[in-house]
C-alpha cells in the first residue's frame, strides 16, 4: 500500500510539474522565430517600421501600390520571416498590389515576446502606419497565414478594411493543438485566436483557403471557419499541405481574388 501511494504521488508531482512546464514554456514551442532573417529589402520594396501602443518599434517591408490598385497587409505564419512573406505574396505583387509584411514581435531582431495580445498590437500597429502613410482602410486587403489568421482576423474585426483572406488558418488555437497532442487540454492553451468566433462580426468580405493535405491544421479547420462564415468564399487545394501559400495554385487564387476586389 505504502509503494502504491508513493508511485501515485509520483506520477502527481510530475503531471503537475510537466502541466506547469507546458504553460510556462509553449510560447517557445508556438513562436519559433527563425535565427535568419533579411535585413535589406528587396527591389520595389523599402524598410519601415510601425509602432505599438506598447512602445516597440518593428520592422516592416512596404512597396506602395500601383494606381487603381488595392494593399495586401500580410501576416505570416509562427515559423515564417518576411523571406516566406515575399514569396506568399509574390503573385498580387507582380500585378501592382501594394504590399505591407508585417513582423511579429521577437522576429525578425523586433524587441519583444510574441503572444496573442502582443500580436493583435502588432497588427494594429501595421494598421495605423498603413493610415497614416495614405492607404484607406476600404482600400486594405488583409491576409493571414497559418497563426498569421489569427491577427488577420481581428484586424478585419476593428477596421472597416475592403476583404479578409484566411490562408491555412485555424478555427482556435487550442483545436490544432488538440489535434497534435490529444492529451493537452484545451484550457492549457493561453493563446486562443478563437477566430471561428469573431468571423460572423467582420464586415467584409471573406476568402478561406485550405489545402486538402494539411496535417498541421487540418482541413476540419475550414469546415468550422466555413459553419461560422456560411457566405465566405472556399477554395480547397487538391494535394496542398501546410505550405499551401507559397505555392502556384495560392498565388493564382489569391492573384485572381484581389482582381474581383477593385
Amino acid at each position: 500500500m505504502k509503494l502504491a501511494i508513493n508511485l501515485l504521488l509520483f506520477f502527481l508531482v510530475f503531471a503537475l510539474a510537466a502541466t506547469a512546464i507546458l504553460y510556462t514554456q509553449q510560447r517557445r514551442l508556438l513562436f519559433p522565430a527563425p535565427a535568419h532573417y533579411p535585413l535589406d529589402p528587396p527591389q520595389g520594396f523599402r524598410l519601415v517600421h510601425t509602432r505599438t501602443d506598447d512602445g516597440l518599434r518593428l520592422s516592416a517591408f512596404y512597396r506602395p501600390a500601383a494606381p487603381g490598385q488595392r494593399t495586401i497587409l500580410f501576416f505570416h505564419g509562427n515559423g515564417d520571416s518576411l523571406s516566406g512573406a515575399i514569396q506568399a505574396t509574390r503573385g498580387p505583387a507582380a500585378k501592382g498590389a501594394g504590399l505591407l509584411l508585417a513582423e511579429y514581435r521577437g522576429y525578425g531582431g523586433n524587441p519583444g515576446s510574441p503572444g496573442e495580445d502582443g500580436l493583435y498590437r502588432d497588427g494594429e500597429a501595421a494598421v495605423r502606419w498603413l493610415v497614416e502613410a495614405g492607404v484607406a482602410p476600404h482600400d486594405i486587403v488583409i491576409v493571414g497565414n497559418s497563426i498569421g489568421s489569427g491577427p488577420a482576423t481581428e484586424m478585419a474585426l476593428r477596421h472597416d478594411v475592403a476583404a479578409l483572406m484566411l490562408v491555412s488558418g485555424f478555427s482556435d488555437l487550442p483545436a490544432v493543438v488538440r489535434s497534435q497532442f490529444p492529451f493537452i487540454p484545451g484550457w492549457l492553451v493561453r493563446d486562443r485566436f478563437d477566430n471561428a468566433a469573431k468571423l460572423p462580426r467582420v464586415k467584409a468580405p471573406v476568402f478561406l483557403m485550405h489545402g486538402d493535405a494539411d496535417t498541421l491544421v487540418k482541413p476540419d479547420n475550414l469546415a468550422r471557419l466555413r459553419a461560422a462564415r456560411r457566405d465566405a468564399t472556399v477554395a480547397l487545394v487538391a494535394g496542398a499541405g501546410h505550405e499551401l501559400a507559397y505555392g502556384a495554385p495560392a498565388q493564382a487564387i489569391l492573384t485572381d481574388w484581389v482582381d474581383t476586389l477593385r
